[in-house]
């Protein structure tokens, strides 16, 4: 009678994720510190991934904009980088995470654990969850310069704009990894800054010098 109470108080405890000398860390704790992990590091990449968009549109937009004042010029280059950018992420994390795949395939094989196989990542799902975030972070600088017709404001909108996305995508990074707010703030707004000011200075060098 005793044992077939301590076997179902142990059952009890497991199922309850609490830890036994014999199980000091149970599947179901590993499981969802796991899954937890994963999340952090997709959203993390997405971060990235509109941190990218945002800065290389926006520094893109900028240049063409020190060379020729058109709006309409500075929204077909936002654009065309928009489009290049996400295509360019898109094949670049599929071929990434396809060599990564076929890796720990490999091992799972070596290992005999091919059920495991479904909790791989998928090239596609990757492939898209990139060229997806490129554009969300694209669209910032090409909404802010869409509808405003004079050159100052339209140039100025863009900074503030790209300024403040960029603060919010540094809190977000640095709340994911556990990192100081202000100085992850201040090191993505100045890399920012640093994209498009060099891009806006060297084109202004160009029609200077009439290069």
């Amino acid at each position: 009678m005793n044992v077939v109470t301590a076997n179902n108080n142990k059952q009890l405890m497991m199922a309850a994720g609490v830890a036994d000398a014999e199980n000091p860390r149970p599947c179901i704790v590993e499981e969802d510190d796991e899954d937890l992990s994963q999340r952090a590091n997709w959203l993390r990449a997405a971060v990235l991934g509109a941190n990218d968009g945002l800065v290389s549109t926006a520094s893109l937009m900028l240049g063409v904009g020190a060379v020729k004042a058109d709006a309409r010029a500075m929204v077909v280059s936002g654009f065309a980088g928009l489009l290049a950018g996400a295509c360019s992420m898109a094949i670049g994390e599929f071929v990434s995470v396809c060599s990564q795949r076929d890796v720990e395939l490999a091992q799972l094989h070596r290992d005999g654990k091919d059920d495991k196989e479904e909790k791989l990542p998928s090239p596609v799902q990757a492939a898209a969850a990139s060229a997806l975030a490129f554009s969300v972070g694209a669209l910032v600088p090409l909404l802010a310069a869409g509808f405003i017709r004079d050159y100052s404001l339209r140039v100025a909108v863009v900074i503030a704009l790209a300024t403040a996305t960029l603060a919010a995508f540094g809190c977000v990074g640095a709340v994911l990894g556990r990192a100081p707010v202000a100085r992850s703030c201040a090191r993505v707004v100045i890399g920012g800054w640093a994209a498009m000011g060099v891009t806006f200075g060297l084109m202004r060098l160009f029609k200077a010098t009439g290069i």
